[in-house]
């Protein structure tokens, strides 16, 4: 079976288009500049996203590997004003995902009781797959910040000067688009590194909020229609070219402890995050990390992150910003 999927591209000379990837055949998309762009279209048609980017006259054939590796590849959504992309997820989805995170918050806590984190994850693992119609159970919900903080797909992170680790999250991430009358429209999903500091968390899990205000990636191809139930990946941490760390991921609802829905459900309740024209990239969680394992990461590093049916990797060099002054003047 072959999955439609949508990437933007941009040229030497800075010219942007659409590619619409169908199996193995790549084209340029004439007449669109974004996704957005064809998004709006579907929209104000009652279209399909997949039927509108369809119906898109095709130009050039183009090999999408190579434009990749050339970095030409661009993420997969994006707005020209950052402000109006927010960047959001959960945390504890999936079948597993409360092992490495109950180990870390109860070395922290030094305790023999059931952590907060265990509780939550049984909770969704009870409640978080509602009937048709239904609500479940709600989530762990974080905030990781606005497009400003979106790293293309083969672009280097930047982890602030304070942080105490940059760790890799290999996930599934639904992006989204509100419509002019407020209604959220699930434009598909693409494959993510969440990036995070686990040392932060690992502190005190209060602590999450933290750990969360980080630069995160998504892989160049928007996966369009509907997904698998399991979809198979790999992370990987490559040091002077080699791999230091590498292990499979499964996301997809046959892996997790919550359906899309109700994940969607919860997080576009509130008011608030149906602002029409805004964008939403929401990360679904993950349950592997290679900070569970004991990998502490160097800058240098490089995190890839694979999964089928999508053909093209995340791939980001770990680097370390400039200490930033966050003094406040008083006025």
């Amino acid at each position: 079976m072959t999955f439609l999927r949508l990437l933007q591209h941009r040229a030497s000379d800075g010219t942007r288009s659409v590619i619409l990837a169908d199996g193995n055949s790549a084209r340029f998309l004439e007449g669109v500049t974004t996704v957005r762009d064809i998004a709006s279209r579907a929209i104000a048609d009652g279209k399909s996203l997949a039927d509108q980017a369809k119906a898109c006259a095709t130009g050039a054939a183009v090999d999408i590997a190579a434009e990749f590796a050339e970095g030409r590849l661009l993420s997969p959504i994006d707005h020209d004003d950052s402000a109006h992309l927010l960047m959001t997820g959960t945390g504890l989805t999936h079948l597993g995902s409360a092992e490495g995170r109950d180990k870390m918050h109860r070395e922290a806590a030094s305790t023999e009781g059931q952590t907060d984190s265990m509780r939550m994850f049984l909770e969704g693992l009870k409640g978080g797959k509602p009937a048709p119609g239904e609500v479940g159970q709600q989530p762990e919900w974080f905030y990781k910040g606005d497009g400003s903080q979106l790293v293309g797909p083969s672009d280097a992170f930047a982890m602030p000067g304070f942080a105490q680790d940059g760790g890799e999250e290999p996930e599934l991430a639904g992006i989204y688009m509100i419509g002019k009358d407020g209604t959220p429209f699930r434009l598909g999903f693409a494959i993510a590194n969440e990036f995070s500091d686990h040392v932060t968390e690992r502190h005190n899990y209060l602590w999450l909020a933290h750990s969360k205000l980080r630069q995160a990636a998504l892989g160049p191809e928007l996966l369009i229609g509907t997904p698998p139930e399991s979809i198979e990946g790999t992370s990987r941490i490559l040091r002077d070219g080699k791999a230091v760390w590498e292990k499979p991921f499964l996301s997809g609802e046959a892996n997790m402890s919550h359906s899309f829905a109700n994940l969607e459900h919860h997080h576009f309740k509130y008011d608030l995050f149906r602002r029409p024209g805004d964008i939403h990239v929401h990360f679904f969680g993950t349950a592997t990390l290679s900070f569970a394992d004991g990998v502490k990461t160097q800058e240098g590093d490089v995190f890839e992150i694979s999964a089928a049916p999508f053909s093209l990797p995340v791939r980001n060099k770990l680097t370390r910003a400039a200490a930033s002054n966050a003094a406040v003047k008083v006025l």
